[in-house]
């Protein structure tokens, strides 16, 4: 069985999907691996690291992919590449089958397997899996380093001859992964953070880290059971919305990292409330890519109204490229391992797995 991987686009990807320490293990599993030339150099992997642990090194794409029966990616293929791609391949990525739907159909009707791996469900089986935690968790702490570089004023509380610097005031919207890193980041440097949250089981999380929870009333019943959370009634966003209005007035830095799988990102900061913030305040919002949380979020630009930045990427993740490709290929390799029967040395598509059901997109 060969599993491939060849470079993705760098003006948008910095990240890898297979590192020299997990080439080793797919090795070891009875793999062989293939990648092309200067895949990993970017980020110090270089390429007689993977040739020391027997990786092959091709200066061939289209040959590399066309002799693969496991190609291995952070996103989609070139149009080019995907239309070379053979009948009983298997994709493995975060391919967002909502935006690239059309593109998955037609390599469904190759009978190539694809498999997206946001689609991962929450069982406890499939945390070591799980890319959105790993990644996310990596993306609430670069947002508060990089919101934190943007604010012109110390964070922590500072007593001095002169005079007392206040701590800074951190407002984290969202508690999932990335918000609850992001929490525990601000805290550590000092700052005074608060929370806010539809999901009420989030609460105890937010105060676990030291962070103070702002709660909507009406919050109780807004998860999926899958954990995510679930859109809101216009009841509630107006009663999220009372709070946030007061709440931001005295909030120095704003992270924002509230998205719904596959939908837009929910608008949460509007215009009135930035206007009532104080000249100075920075606002990162990590949902900038669906559309953001934050009004006039742009990506990849800061745009400054009212004297407050407001600053989106469209992948924060390039700023830890390698920590991030660390963790990524950890998670891949465990989805393969799970996929890969080795006693007969072939991929098992076995439906009954939640995990492979849950992430085969048909």
């Amino acid at each position: 069985m060969r599993i491939v991987s060849v470079s993705e686009n760098r003006s948008v990807e910095k990240r890898v999907a297979i590192t020299p320490e997990i080439a080793k293990k797919y090795i070891a599993l009875g793999f062989e691996i293939s990648i092309v030339e200067k895949y990993g150099e970017h980020l110090g992997f270089k390429d007689h690291d993977y040739k020391e642990l027997g990786v092959k090194i091709s200066n061939n794409e289209v040959e590399t992919l066309a002799n693969a029966d496991v190609i291995i990616q952070l996103g989609l293929l070139s149009e080019e590449n995907l239309s070379n791609l053979k009948e009983n391949q298997t994709l493995v990525g975060v391919f967002n089958p909502y935006a690239n739907k059309e593109k998955i159909e037609i390599l469904s009707k190759k009978n190539i397997n694809v498999f997206s791996l946001e689609m991962l469900p929450r069982i406890t089986r499939a945390q070591s899996m799980d890319i959105l935690s790993s990644q996310a968790n990596l993306a609430g702490y670069k947002a508060v380093i990089e919101s934190f570089a943007n604010f012109e004023k110390a964070i922590p509380m500072m007593m001095t001859a002169a005079g007392t610097i206040p701590a800074a005031k951190v407002l984290v919207v969202g508690a999932g992964v990335a918000g609850l890193q992001a929490i525990a980041t601000a805290k550590r440097m000092g700052a005074i953070v608060f929370a806010t949250d539809v999901r009420m089981a989030s609460k105890e999380q937010v105060e676990s880290l030291g962070g103070k929870f702002l709660t909507v009333v009406g919050s109780e019943n807004l998860e999926t059971e899958g954990g995510y959370a679930k859109e809101v009634s216009e009841e509630f966003k107006k009663k999220q919305e009372d709070l946030l209005a007061e709440t931001l007035k005295k909030i120095d830095i704003v992270i924002c990292t509230a998205l719904i799988p596959g939908k837009k990102a929910p608008l949460i900061i509007k215009s009135s409330m930035i206007d009532n913030m104080n000249s100075g305040s920075v606002i990162y919002d990590l949902a900038a890519i669906q559309g953001g949380n934050a009004e006039f979020t742009e990506v990849d630009k800061i745009v400054v109204k009212n004297g407050v930045k407001i600053m989106g990427e469209t992948n924060i993740l390039n700023k830890l490229p390698v920590s991030a490709s660390n963790l990524y290929s950890k998670n891949v390799f465990n989805f393969v391992s799970n996929l890969y029967d080795k006693e007969n040395k072939k991929i098992n598509i076995n439906l009954e797995d939640e995990i492979i059901e849950k992430t085969l997109i048909k």
